[in-house]
């Protein structure tokens, strides 16, 4: 069973960075197109970045703060976040792009002052 582990999230203020990580087998993380999406509360899951071969595409709302990128050596994917919004608190979540495998637990971001 494929599952995906993700971590980096905490507290921060608004105008603060966090980088999130997303462990998983390295044979789905570097021969799959990748994404991290987010899921506020009350709200459906969204999707936030994506990632094929070089080639990365962004949600308008995170469009020149957020970065995505991956370890292909380390089976590990990030998702760097500067210039934090309140409305960035959600829980993040990585996953394939096009296929579901199991979704993981979620890190959990709040950018709060």
């Amino acid at each position: 069973q494929v599952q995906f582990v993700e971590s980096g999230g905490g507290l921060v203020q608004p105008g603060g960075s966090l980088r999130l990580s997303c462990a998983g087998p390295g044979s789905i993380l570097s021969r799959y197109d990748m994404a991290w999406y987010r899921q506020a509360p009350g709200m459906q899951r969204e999707l936030v970045a994506t990632i094929a071969g070089s080639s990365t595409n962004y949600a308008d709302s995170v469009k020149g703060r957020f970065t995505i990128a991956r370890d292909n050596a380390k089976n590990t994917m990030f998702l760097q976040m500067n210039d934090l919004k309140p409305e960035d608190t959600a829980v993040y979540y990585c996953n394939a792009r096009y296929v579901s495998f199991t979704w993981g637990q979620g890190t959990q971001v709040t950018v709060s002052s």
